[in-house]
C-alpha cells in the first residue's frame, strides 16, 4: 500500500485551479459602476501579481530523502538571500528530513518505527509526539475508509517484494498470505493518546508509514520554509506536493497529473494551484506481471491481495499533504466506485482516472475537486 506521484512542471500549463469567478453585478446596476468595479479588480490583480515577485528571486533546492528525491522552489528576497541564508535553510531542511527518516523509516533498522516493529507483543511502546501524531492521522483514515488504508499491511507488502530491501517480486502462496493476514488490521493496534504509546497485539505485526510519511515530510519542510519567512513556495517529495503563494512572475504554481499509461510521460490534466497539497496514488508504475496478470504494488489490507479493479490513479487535494497522501492511497484501494462514494461522503477533492482499455482513460472528479475550477 504505497502512493504514486503528481508532477510539478515549470513550463507546463498546470492542474488548473481556476480562481473563483468575479462576483457578477445585477443587471440593474449601471454600466459605470460595473466599469469601475472591473477596473478595480484588474488593478488589484495586477498589483498582487507584481508584489508576489517584486524584489524576489526564485530559488531551487533538490536532494535525496526517504528513498526518493525532493525538489523545492521558493521566492527569496534579493536583499537578504546570500550564501549564509542558503546554508542555513539547506541545513534546516536536511535536519528536518533526517529527523523524519530517523522516526518513520522502515529501511533504517534503528528508526523509531523499526524499533516499534521489534517491540515485545503486548507491551506499550512510547512514541515521539511527532510519530504518534502521524499514527493518529493514519488510524483516522483507516476508520473513515473502512480499513482500505492500514499501516499494519506491511507484512503482506513485503511478501510480494514491494517492501524494503532488494526487489524480489513474487506471488506468495495463499497459505502464507492467510497466515500474514492474521497480523493485519488497524483495530489490532492499540494506542493510548494520554501517554503516546502503541501496543502490538499480534506476533508478526509490522507497521509501515510509507503511504503517509512522505506527505508528512512535505508538511514539515513547508513549516521550515515558513519559519524562515518564506510565503511563496513549492515543496515536493517523491511526487507529494505542497504549494503556497505564487511564483516569481506572480502566477499560480503549475502542477500536472500524469496520464497513467505506463510507458513514457503523458499529461492527463494540468492545473494552476496555490495554498493546497496534492498527492497521487496509482498502479501504473510499480507492478510486476505473473502468468499474464498484472500484480499491483497497491495491496488491499482487507483481502491481503493486490487491488484488481479499473482505477489507474487517484489524485487528492487537501490542506495538509499528510492527509492527501493517506487518502490518495485509501481511495486507490477502494477503487473507482466505492472510492468515489467515500470521497464524496468525506468531501474530498479527488480526481479519479479510470482505465477502460489499454488506451482509454476516463476522468471523474468529485464536486470538491471541481470547486477548484470554478
Amino acid at each position: 500500500m504505497t502512493s504514486g506521484s503528481s508532477s510539478a512542471f515549470e513550463n507546463t500549463p498546470a492542474l488548473r485551479n481556476q480562481n473563483a469567478p468575479a462576483n457578477r453585478l445585477s443587471p440593474r446596476h449601471r454600466r459605470s459602476a460595473g466599469a469601475v468595479l472591473v477596473l478595480l479588480v484588474v488593478l488589484a490583480t495586477f498589483l498582487a501579481n507584481r508584489l508576489a515577485g517584486r524584489g524576489s528571486s526564485e530559488v531551487q533546492l533538490a536532494g535525496e530523502t526517504m528513498g526518493t528525491i525532493y525538489n523545492i522552489k521558493f521566492l527569496a528576497s534579493r536583499d537578504s538571500w546570500n550564501a549564509t541564508a542558503k546554508s542555513r535553510i539547506e541545513t534546516d531542511i536536511a535536519d528536518t528530513l533526517e529527523e523524519v527518516n530517523r522516526r518513520m523509516s522502515t529501511w533504517l533498522p534503528d528508526s523509531e518505527l523499526s524499533r516499534l516493529n521489534r517491540s515485545q507483543v503486548g507491551e506499550p511502546f512510547a512514541l515521539s509526539a511527532e510519530t504518534f501524531a502521524v499514527f493518529q492521522a493514519a488510524l483516522e483514515v483507516s476508520k473513515c475508509s473502512g480499513g482500505a488504508f492500514d499501516i499494519t499491511v506491511g507484512p503482506v507488502v513485503n511478501a510480494y517484494g514491494f517492501g524494503p530491501g532488494p526487489d524480489h517480486y513474487t506471488e506468495p502462496d495463499p497459505e502464507i498470505l492467510e497466515h500474514l493476514a492474521e497480523a493485519v488490521g488497524y483495530q489490532k493496534l492499540l494506542i493510548e493518546p494520554a501517554v503516546s504509546t502503541v501496543i502490538r497485539t499480534h506476533d508478526g505485526m509490522y507497521c509501515d508509514l510509507s503511504a503517509i510519511a512522505k506527505g508528512y515530510g512535505v508538511d514539515r519542510v513547508s513549516a521550515v520554509l515558513e519559519q524562515h519567512g518564506i510565503d511563496n513556495y513549492m515543496v515536493e517529495i517523491g511526487g507529494e506536493i505542497r504549494l503556497k503563494g505564487r511564483r516569481e512572475n506572480g502566477r499560480l504554481w503549475r502542477i500536472a497529473v500524469e496520464k497513467p499509461v505506463g510507458q513514457g510521460r503523458t499529461l492527463q490534466r494540468i492545473m494552476e494551484l496555490t495554498d493546497v497539497s496534492i498527492a497521487t496514488s496509482g498502479d501504473y508504475q510499480n507492478y510486476f506481471v505473473r502468468d499474464g496478470r498484472r500484480i499491483s504494488h497497491t495491496i488491499d489490507p482487507r483481502t491481503a491481495r493486490p487491488v484488481d479493479h479499473t482505477l489507474a490513479s487517484v489524485t487528492v487535494l487537501h490542506e495538509q499533504c499528510m492527509w492527501a497522501d493517506a487518502w490518495a492511497t485509501a481511495l486507490m484501494v477502494l477503487g473507482p466506485l466505492e472510492g468515489f462514494e467515500v470521497a464524496e461522503r468525506e468531501q474530498l477533492a479527488a480526481l479519479f482516472l479510470i482505465r477502460h482499455d489499454d488506451t482509454t482513460i476516463q476522468a471523474r472528479s468529485t464536486s470538491a475537486f471541481e470547486a477548484y475550477h470554478r
